[in-house]
């Protein structure tokens, strides 16, 4: 028995919901976002001034890169808690979780997306605005960066949570696995770009960093959204985006059943 598409928007609104109730939360998240953001601005543009042709930022560029990646931070969910099915994997409730009439992944792919959306909208847009107005920064004015831009953070935050998803699925091999998720929020954070613009790093780093899926995550959306990455490239980029969607998608495809089966072979 499968589920039908609708019970899955339900989840997305759930999800929404659920996520909705902590506006206070996320309002003191927004705050954070605008403190670090003002430090960040302040480091990264004094960097370009001092420094020019930087990577091939100006400071409106800079500006641009430090304000969207503390707005995106929050929906991507990086640093956040790990997703339910960690400690449903650790308790033994996940044995439910398979029967069910509802995908495991998808369910919580859809639950999540709908707890992104609501971050975007009560904690990211407002750290922008925010750090737009305080720097009076310049933006695209066409709107295609907007319009492809959106669509890019769909697809960063979409892969965002499928490799979360995949990292609390080591749970069926690991009795604790809050090291695996620092290792995987330190390496995932660095390599998309939180810290410095991938662009701006050497040259095997880089080209490490374009191997695995991290770019994707924040480095890949902010350049279409602030106008670096425009017509074929900006869709080069959404092609890479769906790529690592599907190498998720199978990864946690993979690990969901290898973690059934040692799930059945421990209940005898």
């Amino acid at each position: 028995m499968r589920a039908i598409p609708g019970v899955y928007w339900r989840l997305a609104e759930a999800g929404f919901l659920r996520q909705w109730h902590y506006r206070l939360a996320m309002f003191a998240g927004m705050v954070t976002n605008v403190v670090f953001g003002l430090v960040r601005a302040a480091v990264m543009l004094a960097a370009v001034r001092a420094s020019a042709g930087l990577g091939g930022y100006t400071a409106d560029s800079m500006g641009a890169y430090v304000w969207l990646s503390q707005g995106l931070l929050g929906a991507l969910g990086v640093m956040g808690p790990p997703l339910d099915i960690a400690e449903r994997i650790r308790n033994g409730d996940v044995a439910i979780d398979f029967l069910r009439p509802v995908d495991i992944q998808l369910s919580y792919l859809a639950t999540d997306l709908g707890r992104a959306g609501c971050t975007l909208l009560l904690r990211g847009a407002p750290s922008v605005v925010v750090g737009l107005a305080a720097f009076q920064l310049t933006l695209p004015r066409s709107p295609w960066p907007y319009l492809l831009g959106a669509l890019s953070v769909a697809l960063a935050v979409t892969i965002s949570i499928l490799l979360l998803f995949a990292v609390c699925l080591t749970g069926f091999w690991a009795v604790e696995t809050r090291g695996v998720r620092l290792l995987y929020q330190i390496v995932a954070t660095f390599l998309a770009g939180l810290f410095v613009p991938v662009h701006l790093f050497p040259g095997w780093l880089r080209t490490l960093a374009e191997l695995t899926p991290f770019p994707a995550l924040l480095q890949a959306p902010i350049d279409v959204l602030s106008g670096r990455a425009v017509g074929s490239q900006a869709l080069g980029i959404l092609v890479v985006q769906l790529f690592w969607i599907v190498v998720a998608v199978l990864l946690g495809r993979i690990l969901l059943r290898a973690g059934r089966h040692k799930l059945e072979v421990q209940g005898g």
